[in-house]
């Protein structure tokens, strides 16, 4: 469980395409769908570092501001790295049902995690009738050990199941809890605003509904959701993000709306439907990308665009936005794809550097000796074309 301790950077030179655009007629108004603009292809230099190894199937992560990367393994192990070092012993370990793509998932670090010390997870377990379940947790930070307890459940008893159980846990600009939670192999479920599954929820950190919330005295934010696993808020705008899991391919980028419908199971992909809001970026039928979470890039040549981080397609994703338009995205471009395997999370770094995850150990991916890693993503070349921005 130790750490590649002054491992070699390895330096990667990445060629990107893009694939050709949707017709307007395709697009609803505000929102445009599908694929980007054809472009040429562009070059960018990365140093990839080896921050942390020997993880079991690591699936979120959060910086915390003293420098301390919190991340969780979805046996049900919090773990922390500091100064370059995986802490030998969990921060906390919960008991968890690590079946199918359930167990320990989403974490987030409270904004004002430097006074209070709470942390947010999501994670599955198995409920006294058999059946899988999905809850949501607040955890305290012991000042005295550094170590977690648990403080309060926010959530609790959302269907679970093998499959599509989302997870990921992330505060908004607005100081919201956001959790994302998937169909739970229940497609008609998402359609149901009065149900759990298929949504993405926004709740106060005490766990409370806000008055404000779409839907009054709910916690469901937007519905029609598939299997939403990242979330992420443009840092000028701070409109919101998600990528989600299709079906045979077909998965999304999608602009979030407060009580808006995102269509599964009425449609899938680039297909519209009146009352739905359609993807602003689809794989199409012919790709998988499998995308997990995501993270805006703050500064650097990158500033504005949004990464993901792909599990089948072993990828890390950059989305190049219109800057005076939320909707429409310029440039698809491929990162990483096939050095490392699957990949998980991606989160920015103070310094303009990215933190990704692998998930290699998660029985879809073919496992590493030095298991899943905690990579550390630098850009080495800052001189992009102005279309490259």
């Amino acid at each position: 469980m130790g750490l590649k301790a002054g491992v070699a950077t390895a330096l990667l030179l990445v060629l990107v395409g893009c694939r050709s655009g949707e017709p307007a007629s395709s697009r609803r108004a505000g929102v445009q769908q599908g694929t980007p603009t054809v472009a040429p292809p562009t070059a960018v230099s990365l140093e990839v570092q080896v921050i942390a190894q020997g993880l079991d199937t690591p699936w979120a992560l959060d910086l915390a501001p003293d420098g301390r990367l919190f991340l969780t393994e979805r046996p049900g192990r919090i773990r922390v790295v500091r100064e370059g070092t995986l802490d030998p012993e969990p921060w906390l370990t919960l008991e968890v049902a690590e079946v199918g793509e359930g167990g320990l998932l989403g974490l987030a670090l409270d904004p004002d995690f430097v006074r209070n010390g709470l942390v947010y997870v999501a994670h599955t377990y198995r409920g006294a009738d058999g059946n899988l379940r999905n809850r949501l947790l607040r955890l305290r930070e012991d000042p005295g050990t550094g170590r977690g307890a648990i403080d309060r459940v926010l959530l609790d008893g959302a269907p679970g199941a093998t499959l599509h159980d989302g997870g990921r846990v992330r505060f908004g600009p607005d100081g919201r809890l956001y959790w994302t939670l998937g169909d739970a192999e229940h497609p008609q479920r998402a359609q149901d605003v009065a149900a759990l599954n298929g949504k993405i929820l926004r709740l106060n950190p005490d766990g409370s509904v806000p008055d404000d919330n779409p839907f009054p005295g709910s916690p469901v934010y937007s519905y029609g959701h598939r299997n939403p696993q990242g979330l992420a808020w443009h840092p000028e705008t701070d409109r919101l993000y998600a990528t989600e899991h299709g079906p045979q391919a077909n998965d999304e980028v999608n602009l979030i709306e407060a009580g808006g419908n995102y269509g599964w199971p009425l449609v899938r992909g680039e297909a519209t439907r009146e009352g739905t809001v359609p993807p602003i970026l689809s794989s199409g039928a012919s790709d998988t990308w499998a995308p997990s979470g995501a993270a805006f890039a703050t500064r650097g040549p990158w500033a504005g665009s949004l990464l993901f981080a792909g599990l089948r397609s072993q990828t890390l994703f950059r989305v190049v936005l219109d800057p005076a338009d939320p909707s429409r995205v310029l440039r698809l471009e491929r990162y990483l794809e096939g050095r490392y395997g699957r990949l998980r999370d991606v989160v920015e770094s103070p310094d303009g550097s990215f933190f990704v995850l692998t998930s290699n150990l998660d029985g879809r991916g073919t496992p590493r000796p030095e298991g899943d890693l905690v990579l550390r993503v630098t850009l080495a070349q800052t001189a992009l074309s102005e279309e490259a921005r």
